[in-house]
């Protein structure tokens, strides 16, 4: 049986209200308002050795990778939270999530084994998968907003699904994930990378991310792997009273800077952080 997922606390609505504004799924939205398609895949029964995850049931989940290389044991992952660890992040569920979940299946086969270093890598479509280190910071960000270090964060929305490598993540740190992607073929590319993790707690959506999900509405968390000249003002109205955004911006100059932004019942509350490097933020889908 697919458990029941309870949405986040918004101190600015009745749960009642949050909960009816979720949408079911297989959903297509309606185009004259602004947001394209969407679409979710059927999410199915955990099984015993992982966290629950997505599938299709009529496609075989992938293969597993050749065994010898070490990149399918803990140890692995271990040594990559360590490294993390060393670096500076801090949050015990963040190094959890980091360490169960396995970066080289969201790569190539041929980058499989510099999967767990400290550096990005090509994903296709001019697209790369974020550095290990400034997945974790974003997420330790998200969280230190929850003020309590084992709480679970609520409803989030990410910006740029890419490989599908940080959403993983996001599902065992959240209730529930909605994963927006432009590109079609990094969207298809994330649901199959996904399946055998089974993560039913995790949507991915086809369409404009900048739009953001507004149906899911509203978020306890926004986090977004793309940088623009402003936060687009549909996240900031898509984000719940209490919620924070982390998300890259471009600063003057056209440097990026990592931006915490935090929605209060007195209104916004914006901090800039460390440089940061990410891909341009864009409209539409193709």
């Amino acid at each position: 049986m697919k458990p029941t997922l309870k949405p986040p606390f918004n101190p600015s609505a009745k749960p009642e209200a949050a909960a009816a504004k979720r949408p079911g799924f297989p959903v297509r939205l309606a185009p004259d308002a602004g947001t394209p398609s969407a679409t979710k895949n059927i999410a199915g029964r955990a099984h015993p050795e992982r966290a629950t995850g997505i599938f299709d049931l009529k496609k075989p989940a992938p293969a597993m990778l050749p065994s010898g290389v070490g990149l399918d044991s803990r140890a692995v992952r271990a040594r990559m939270v360590q490294k993390l660890a060393a670096q500076g992040v801090t949050d015990a569920q963040v190094l959890a999530a980091m360490g169960q979940v396995e970066r080289h299946r969201f790569v190539d086969t041929a980058l499989a084994n510099q999967a767990y270093e400290d550096t990005s890598l090509p994903i296709g479509l001019g697209q790369t998968i974020s550095k290990p280190n400034v997945v974790a910071r974003m997420l330790e960000l998200l969280r230190q907003s929850l003020g309590a270090s084992d709480g679970k964060l609520g409803r989030v929305l990410e910006i740029g699904t890419g490989c599908g490598y940080q959403a993983a993540v996001l599902g065992q740190l959240a209730t529930e994930v909605y994963s927006i992607e432009r590109l079609r073929g990094l969207h298809d590319k994330a649901r199959e990378n996904l399946r055998a993790f089974r993560l039913a707690n995790v949507h991915l959506l086809f369409g404009d991310g900048m739009a953001g999900y507004a149906k899911g509405a509203p978020y306890a968390a926004i986090i977004a792997a793309a940088g623009g000249e402003a936060i687009p003002p549909a996240w900031v109205e898509q984000l719940a009273v209490g919620g924070r955004l982390v998300a890259p911006m471009h600063m003057a100059g056209g440097a990026q800077a990592l931006v915490v932004l935090d929605k209060t019942a007195q209104g916004i509350t914006q901090t800039v952080l460390e440089a940061v490097h990410f891909v341009p933020l864009k409209s539409g889908t193709s």
